[in-house]
């Protein structure tokens, strides 16, 4: 569930500019404290510069003093610059959602009032999409609405010297975030998406799929069935090459992605590429969860968790093998896929 505050809209214009080059972006991010949210966002691999300020302030230039007021109606914010080729938006937006309460209005730990609202403020409309997609993802988490305020960044101040950097000048400083998520923001590294061409792929009809699917890869794919745990061909796999559509060919996982849950099914952290994926809510057999869906052959591959490893961005694609077929790596280029060898570990 959203809530209206997530509703914001690019209309008008903004009077701050993204000045970042080609290769860069920026994006401010409100989570209570701004010390804690910094030091957070300062550890990701593709972070290239952090600065706590003040963001969308009705009263230019204010002070600290000004802003714990509540009457400026600025946020403490952290302005975050990252380079595109080696962290992407979608993953900066899911590392905050593990150091804020998104249901929580206008306080996150012990700081309370509207300076300490959550809110992601986008430079560039094109980032705002990005940004809702992951809101919508992480309500389905919630029973509670979302109140994380998404709007155009219209001005930034930057704070007074003394806020900036400070748990690293101030080790032990107060922080209303674990101190065990820095760590866990140190090894966070998820590459870009790779890009998938989705024309060079087709549905095949349903009688076709009869023919060619056995009884239970139909019966998944076709029917929203789940095969047996610990009972099917990918779970224990191990060895590197690509996770494919069954029906139709489509990159989906690789097996650098792979990782042992434990639950009977193959999991992965990330598909190859966000777009190959569809994402619906289930509500079947008495649950409340996240289905994910094959984007061409639109077809059952299983469910999505938020009980992954936190290193890798914390989901768990919880995936039938029947739903899949495996490439191995020294067949990926003489099958079609040599442009992802490199992308396998």
């Amino acid at each position: 569930m959203l809530s209206l505050a997530a509703a914001g809209s690019c209309a008008g214009n903004s009077s701050y500019k993204n000045t970042t080059d080609m290769t860069t972006d920026t994006v401010c991010f409100a989570g209570g404290c701004f010390w804690g949210t910094e030091h957070f966002f300062k550890q990701i691999h593709g972070v290239l510069s952090t600065e706590v300020g003040y963001a969308n302030s009705r009263v230019a230039n204010p002070t600290y003093q000004q802003v714990c007021t509540g009457e400026t109606g600025a946020a403490e914010a952290v302005r975050v610059v990252y380079d595109k080729d080696s962290v992407d938006l979608p993953f900066l937006v899911q590392l905050y959602f593990m150091t804020i309460d998104p249901t929580s209005l206008n306080r996150q730990g012990n700081d309370r009032g509207t300076q300490y609202r959550t809110g992601i403020y986008y430079t560039d409309a094109g980032q705002r999409n990005a940004i809702m997609s992951e809101i919508e993802t992480e309500a389905q988490l919630h029973h509670g609405p979302i109140v994380v305020e998404v709007k155009p960044l219209e001005n930034f101040y930057p704070a007074e010297d003394y806020h900036q950097d400070y748990l690293d000048n101030n080790p032990g400083g107060y922080c209303h975030i674990d101190p065990r998520l820095f760590e866990i923001a140190r090894r966070a590294h998820r590459p870009v998406d790779i890009a998938v061409d989705a024309s060079r792929y087709s549905k095949a009809d349903n009688d076709e799929l009869r023919r060619r699917l056995t009884p239970e890869q139909y019966a998944v794919t076709m029917q929203n069935g789940t095969e047996a745990p610990y009972r099917n061909e990918y779970y224990m796999n191990r060895r590197r090459g690509i996770y494919v559509d069954i029906t139709t060919g489509e990159p989906l996982f690789l097996s650098s992605d792979k990782f042992d849950s434990g639950c009977g099914w193959p999991s992965f952290s990330r598909p190859v590429s966000a777009e190959v994926i569809r994402q619906l809510h289930d509500s079947s057999h008495g649950m409340e969860r996240i289905e994910v869906r094959s984007r061409v052959g639109d077809v059952h591959l299983g469910h999505v968790f938020p009980d992954g490893p936190k290193g890798r961005g914390g989901l768990r694609y919880c995936i039938n093998s029947a739903s899949l077929r495996f490439i191995p790596m020294e067949d990926m280029e003489r099958l079609g896929y040599g442009e992802y060898i490199s992308a396998v570990k």
